[in-house]
């Protein structure tokens, strides 16, 4: 081994471990760190002959690093990274990296970005998707922070992202947080995915599908245009069967869900951005809702719902299904990207939303065929105001609508829980919608509290109030 490493990163759990060992076997030399010594030794033990470095303490693993020293952290978001810069920062020297390859809330990572170069450091927040597998085998990583930094880790970065079609699943995202933002965003797309899926299945279910009957449909549908991570491993989920009792494991889980919060930060940042993300909304808030389950299990008892029935050929609702999950999907897309294109001219990162859409072809969670035609979309027009009105999408969706709403009614007539679907089609259909029925809002709006109003009659941007009459005596 040579004296100094190539990388080093601080935080071996699953993730970290996994990212090590994919840069180690792309040629260079890593060192590692954990705050537990005993993790850091196991790690280096099971792993003889590679290229791996252990160092016993943060001054011995700082030293061990070649200059500019370029060192990941991979700790848990919020004050364990900020106290892991605390104790770097007295043994860095000028123009070293840091990089935090969590999943940091973007605003955090624009504060560190400020402080550490306010000390002539250098400061990277990479969104890093794709599980331990990813981790291992290749991400999709979304890097931020300036441009020179970007490019002094590019060669690592290059060659530990997932490849399609030969371009490495990575690119400098833009400046400060954009890296982690886009991150964010992804991960509420993920949540949108995930219950979009879910409530396919409910309705298979519902339907009286066995779970080797639904394997089958996944397996089917990941083999055609709905190909993509999420489906093909909800396939393996429902095929798996539990060794003990020999049941398909899916039906023993318990229907509580868990977050870590990235859902719940781009409802934030969407509200505060006013921009609609109905799909991710009725994602999170499903999690919500399956988190309380004594509540649930008691309200099942007291109030009703309609009795079941769902007479329609399996066949016939597979067809119905699929057209509105990827009609869904679509929509859950077209809002994310909304979100990212609105942030970032506010922000003014400059984004590059096609060079986004393919990074996201492999290596991350969300990975999935149609990508491709999101990358199209937005290479094709960079202006692209709405995913939905590019001529791919539009087709789709005008072929789609029709199996779509069957379904969402099919679901509400028989009481069965669709919040993504319904919402999905909700902003289908009123985006569509030449004229809402804002205008009797703004009436109230006026009535109560003299907002004002615009005229469909007289010039745009006059504004005109009413003497509404008193109903208060």
């Amino acid at each position: 081994m040579s004296n100094k490493s190539d990388f080093g990163l601080i935080g071996l759990a699953v993730m970290g471990q996994n990212l090590v060992l994919n840069v180690e076997s792309r040629g260079f030399q890593v060192s590692v760190y954990n705050r537990t010594e005993a993790t850091t030794e196991a790690f280096v033990a099971a792993n003889p002959g590679k290229k791996l470095v252990g160092a016993k303490t943060l001054e011995e693993f700082v030293q061990s690093l070649a200059r500019p020293r370029k060192i990941q952290i991979m700790v848990k978001a919020g004050a364990p990274v900020d106290q892991v810069i605390e104790q770097l920062i007295p043994l860095l020297d000028k123009d070293d990296i840091v990089i935090d390859g969590g999943n940091s809330l973007y605003t955090d990572t624009e504060r560190r970005d400020a402080y550490l170069q306010a000390k002539g450091l250098r400061f990277i927040g990479a969104g890093v998707s794709g599980g331990e597998e990813g981790a291992r085998k290749g991400p999709s990583i979304m890097p931020g922070g300036p441009l020179s930094t970007w490019e002094v880790m590019k060669p690592i970065f290059e060659s530990i992202a997932a490849k399609v079609d030969g371009e490495p699943c990575v690119i400098h995202i833009g400046p400060g947080g954009a890296g982690h933002y886009v991150k964010m965003v992804h991960n509420g797309i993920e949540y949108g995915d995930m219950q979009l899926i879910c409530e396919a299945y409910s309705l298979f279910k519902a339907a009286g599908f066995s779970t080797d009957e639904m394997a089958a449909v996944f397996n089917q549908w990941n083999d055609g245009e709905l190909q993509s991570y999420l489906i093909q491993i909800t396939a393996k989920a429902l095929e798996q069967k539990d060794p003990e009792t020999g049941q398909p494991i899916v039906d023993l889980i318990l229907d509580k869900a868990g977050q870590k919060g990235t859902g719940q930060w781009t409802l934030v940042n969407a509200a505060e951005n006013a921009v609609v993300i109905s799909t991710i909304n009725a994602a999170v808030e499903a999690r919500v809702l399956s988190s309380q389950k004594k509540a649930r299990v008691a309200a099942s008892k007291v109030l009703q719902g309609p009795k079941i029935e769902l007479s329609l050929d399996k066949k016939a609702l597979v067809a119905k299904v699929h057209d509105a999950l990827y009609a869904s999907k679509v929509v859950s897309y077209t809002q994310g990207f909304d979100l990212i294109q609105t942030m970032g001219g506010k922000k003014e990162w400059k984004l590059d939303l096609g060079r986004i859409a393919a990074i996201w072809r492999g290596g991350c969670i969300i990975r999935a065929r149609f990508l491709n035609r999101i990358t199209d979309a937005y290479r094709t027009d960079p202006s692209l105001g709405n995913l939905m009105l590019d001529p791919f999408f539009k087709d789709l969706l005008n072929r789609t609508q029709q199996n779509w709403r069957e379904v969402v009614a099919l679901a509400v007539s028989n009481g069965i829980p669709v919040p993504a679907f319904s919402a999905s089609l909700a902003y289908y259909d009123s985006y569509r919608t030449e004229r809402l029925p804002a205008n009797l809002l703004q009436a109230q709006r006026d009535f109560f509290g003299a907002h004002t109003y615009e005229r469909v009659d007289k010039p745009a941007g006059e504004f005109f109030h009413t003497n509404w009459p008193e109903v208060i005596g």
